[in-house]
């Protein structure tokens, strides 16, 4: 299960990130962290930028909504998103079932 944090009209999303993938995608839970491939390379921002537009999509929330709170320039970090529940977050993050 995801360790995700409430926060006063948000939440903290724990998350890995793996940049410079074919494709931006969620590949799943891995230590309680949602785990990500972003196709963007790991300099300037550019991975940032399209993991907090990925959450964003999958979340139903605007882009300025999602922002990364801790680890820009490590694998492992910390976003909060607004406007969205724990249950909501859980759910939007669930496994592909097939």
């Amino acid at each position: 299960m995801l360790d995700i944090a409430a926060e006063e009209n948000a939440v903290l999303l724990p998350v890995k990130v793996v940049p410079g993938a074919s494709r931006t995608r969620y590949l799943g839970q891995w230590d309680g962290r949602a785990k990500f491939a972003v196709s963007a390379p790991p300099e300037r921002g550019k991975a940032n930028k399209a993991l907090t537009a990925h959450i964003a999509k999958l979340l139903g929330v605007r882009k300025t909504d999602v922002a990364v709170v801790s680890g820009p320039t490590s694998a492992v970090k910390t976003i909060r998103i607004e406007r969205v529940t724990v249950e909501q977050a859980q759910k939007a993050l669930q496994p592909a079932r097939s």
